[in-house]
Parts: structure tokens; sequence; C-alpha cells
């Protein structure tokens, strides 16, 4: 089968390999499309001696189950699924208390990140993916190229704003910067399933027109001067919640400057901006404020993407791309020409 592998640092090629075998508990699942992430833009560019080269990429995964494990029941040949981003075992303390994507087996405290399809595992960018039955979700009649993306770009988001729920009412603010992979996906929840309002930024035009159309109540520029802006919008108290999908130091800079004290910020984007906090009253913080580094999600929320784009309430811009075309999709993603989401299809 063709399976985009990682061969050396930034360079991806398509390799053939094996159709893999099935364990008992696990079922081989016919990709129907796998969403490319920045995620794998950086994992790509980790140098020479990074332990995944060799491995296909791909952690956002839907497709058709082929072909059973002797021992898995509650799935048929011919169903439709998504795959869950974090491999976890189930059965240690965090994942029964529902924090499977701080899995103790999975995400030992030394790891990079925890043990998902294409990071650590084979993953989706192939003709077929072996899974274990319990990382399956059904999708029902969703179509699998649109499905791919939402076990990452939808799960992620959801994940972040279902830590601050309880802080998005009526007469919040929630500022969200960033409106690409994941970012567009946050505006589409924030707006279904809250009240406050929406604040978005971007530094491109195209998708503050994007951000206008799809739930914000104010689409700015992500510049010099939105920290005034949003300060002003909000009486100079500042921003109940700010989603950071892009993590780059101007964006890190700009939540920390608008968030109001007893706010929260939720890091989610990879951009390695920092900030130094001093635990005195010099602190660059508001008194309060609640931080995250947030990462995946659980099965919960991503039950609750899935639902949400079932209902037609979210939906992921894709940008369809062969399979076969996987090194040039790595490049427009890489030189920011995609819009919204690209998938990968064999």
């Amino acid at each position: 089968m063709r399976a985009v592998t990682y061969v050396k640092n930034n360079t991806v090629e398509i390799h053939d390999k094996p159709v893999p075998e099935i364990a008992p508990d696990e079922v081989l699942l016919k990709v129907g499309g796998a969403g490319l992430c920045h995620s794998d833009i950086a994992i790509i560019g980790m140098g020479d001696d990074n332990p995944l080269i060799g491995g296909t990429l791909g952690h956002e995964v839907s497709g058709t189950v082929e072909k059973l494990g002797a021992d898995v029941q509650n799935w048929q040949v011919g169903d439709r699924a998504l795959v869950a981003l974090i491999l976890a075992c189930g059965q240690c303390r965090e994942c029964l208390a529902g924090r499977d994507n701080q899995c103790e087996t999975v995400y030992p405290r030394e790891a990079l990140a925890p043990l998902s399809p294409g990071i650590g595992s084979p993953g989706g960018m192939a003709d077929y993916i072996a899974v274990k039955s319990h990382h399956l979700d059904p999708i029902g009649d969703l179509d699998l190229v649109a499905a791919a993306p939402l076990a990452d770009a939808a799960l992620t988001p959801m994940h972040a704003i279902n830590t601050v729920r309880d802080r998005m009412t009526g007469d919040a603010t929630v500022v969200t910067i960033g409106l690409g992979g994941l970012g567009h996906m946050a505006l589409q929840i924030l707006a279904a399933t809250t009240g406050a309002r929406i604040i978005a930024l971007d530094t491109d035009p195209e998708k503050l027109a994007y951000a206008e159309a799809h739930g914000a109540d104010l689409a700015i520029p992500s510049d010099g001067s939105a920290a005034s802006r949003i300060l002003a919008e909000t009486r100079g108290v500042g921003a109940d919640v700010v989603f950071d999908f892009v993590g780059v130091q101007p964006t890190v800079d700009l939540a920390r400057a608008v968030v109001r004290g007893g706010g929260a910020i939720r890091f989610v984007g990879l951009g390695e901006g920092s900030f130094s906090y001093v635990a005195g009253s010099s602190s660059p913080l508001p008194w309060g404020v609640n931080i995250e580094r947030a990462y995946g999600g659980n099965r919960s929320d991503m039950r609750h993407a899935v639902a949400l784009a079932r209902a037609g309430k979210i939906g992921v811009e894709v940008v369809e791309y062969s399979l076969d075309d996987a090194v040039q999709a790595f490049d427009d993603l890489h030189h920011g020409r995609i819009q919204g989401r690209a998938v990968l299809v064999p």
C-alpha cells in the first residue's frame, strides 16, 4: 500500500509498505481521508535524529471498516469511523477519570506528546491503517473527507473551549487568535455552543472575511493596534477568555495584554512564543488569570464535535489532495497556501 513516510529532516516521500496485519482486538480501516496539520510540519522539521523518522504520518484519520479482528464486537465491515487522536489505554487513573488525553500509559511525563496515529504509531496517510476497535468513533453519514480533520482540528479547540465553558456566559467576551485549521473550527464551535461575544483575529484578510461570515461579532487584523482595539471594545476591562491558536511571540504577547483579571488563556498554537511569570505583585498578568497549555482532547470532546458536525452546526473548510500529491500538500501548507484544512484522499 502507499504510505506517506517521514524520511529525513523536512522531507516526506510516498513509500510502498505492507497492508497492516491486525490483532484480535483491531480492525483494518480503509482510509477515506487523512488531514494534514501544522504539527506534521513541526514533526518533520525536528532534525535527522528524530525517532519518528521512517514512520507513516497522519493523525487525523477517517475511514471504512474493511476487516475485523477475531475479538472485535460492536463494529461491522462497512461501518464508517473516526480514529481517536490519543491512543489511550482506557485503564489508567486518568483514562478512568475521562482525561484520556493525559493517559499515563501513552503519555509519560517525559514524553514529547501522547501516542497518536502518526506520532509514535503508524498513521493514516496511507491506504489502510490498523486500529484498536476501542479507538474508533462512529460518524454516521458524515462525508469521510470532511470528517477526517474532526479528529484534531475540531477536537483540540473543542477541548480548549470545554475547559473554560463556565466563563463564557452571555455577557462574556471571547478572543480567538488565528483562523487556520484549528482556529476556524474554534470560531464555529464558539458560535454554535456559547452566547459570548466573539472577537476573531488573523493577519489574513480572507480569513477575517470568513470569520465575519461564520459567527464572529468582530473580526480585526492581528497587528500592533489589536490590543488597544480589544481593550476599547471591552471598556478597558479585557477579554474573559483568550484562545491563541498560533503561539508565536506577537500572539502570546497579545493574549497576555488583553486578558482580564480572573480571565483565562488557552495556548494551543505551537509557535514557541513565551513570557516570564513572576510570582509577585510585579507579574505581567492580572490577578486570577488561569492559563493552560492545551493538548488534544478526550473522547467526550470528540463525540461532542462529531455530533455538532452531524447536526450541520460546524464544518471543516477542506482542500482535497490525492494521496499521491502528499509532497505538494506539505509544501503548500508550509508556505501558507491553504485556507482551512488539507486532506489527503487515497
